[in-house]
């Protein structure tokens, strides 16, 4: 009996506060264009305080405008409301600087896709982040396992891959490197659920899998409008109708940003070599001249203030 009631203390005593160690209560963002935004909404959305850091005061107020504006339109389409907006604005802080980063339980790197800048970031937030902080990168072409070899944390190392519109898109890839241990995984995978999102599982690989898949129907795409086979609009409208997608190609590279998909094909096709990723001189061309896709108003398609296609 006396046996028994020990037993019970102890199981009592682990469980008084069960998972309290794998509670994510603040998460901070480096980097706030597009994806960082997406995120930090996403998460504050959740209930998670936030942290955004920008290089300066001009990108954080372009971001702050930015995401607040796309907010504002989900509210226009009644997908929020204003109660919601203000909920996640509450949860966000703007700086930057990284001297709160040792109140993080969680880091998400999200800035270009610059090998050299990531690996800098990774150098410096793993000198002041708390001994227990995981690492994030949201990296989508570029090794992993080389980052966590920039920490002296590599087992906490891992890749959260989310798609834009990231807070509409229900998947994310989480990337195991050589060095994350299945406790990060674990944890990481529970997070993502906590967020809304399915976590799908995959190993380090250039391009994992939703851009290593996407990439070379992206590439054809732009091949065949190059080749006048057919308009930007036909091409589209054939591949939504043809096999059920939500946006066409060409629409889907202008929201993911056409420099953003220019880095993607340029990474991949250095360290593959296959000729599928070699960039289309067509996404060349609009990227040198700032015609970004959605987010500069014009790229395959031109838009309006409101983000529509005009005619």
């Amino acid at each position: 009996m006396q046996e028994e009631n020990l037993k019970l203390e102890d199981l009592l005593s682990n469980s008084s506060v069960p998972g309290e160690s794998d509670t994510i209560t603040k998460v901070a963002i480096i980097g706030a264009g597009v994806m960082g935004q997406g995120i930090a909404q996403t998460i504050a959305g959740s209930g998670i305080d936030v942290i955004i850091v920008e290089i300066n005061d001009i990108s954080l107020n372009r971001a702050k405008t930015s995401l607040s504006e796309f907010i504002d339109k989900e509210i226009k389409r009644w997908a929020m409301t204003n109660s919601e907006k203000k909920a996640i604005f509450s949860r966000i802080d703007w700086e930057t600087n990284f001297n709160h980063l040792n109140e993080c339980d969680l880091i998400v790197e999200a800035v270009t896709e610059d090998f050299e800048l990531k690996m800098k970031i990774f150098k410096e937030i793993d000198e002041l982040a708390e001994e227990n902080c995981i690492f994030i990168s949201n990296t989508s072409t570029l090794s992993l396992t080389k980052l966590a070899e920039a920490t002296k944390r590599p087992d906490k190392v891992i890749g959260l891959h989310f798609l834009t519109p990231v807070s509409k898109i229900p998947v994310v890839e989480v990337v195991k490197c050589l060095h994350t241990s299945n406790e990060t995984v674990n944890k990481i995978k529970t997070f993502t659920k906590i967020l809304g999102k399915t976590p799908v599982e995959v190993y380090e690989y250039p391009g994992f899998v939703t851009t290593r898949a996407i990439v070379p129907l992206l590439n054809e795409a732009m091949y065949i409008l190059l080749e006048g086979v057919a308009t930007a609009k036909d091409i589209d409208t054939a591949m939504k109708l043809g096999y059920n997608f939500q946006y066409g190609p060409l629409e889907m590279a202008d929201m993911m940003g056409l420099d953003e998909v220019l880095a993607w094909m340029e990474s991949l096709w250095k360290t593959l070599g296959e000729p599928r990723y070699r960039a289309c001189p067509i996404l060349r061309k609009l990227v040198r001249e700032r015609k970004l896709g959605k987010k500069t108003g014009e790229g395959f398609y031109r838009y309006d203030e409101n983000g529509n296609i005009t005619p």
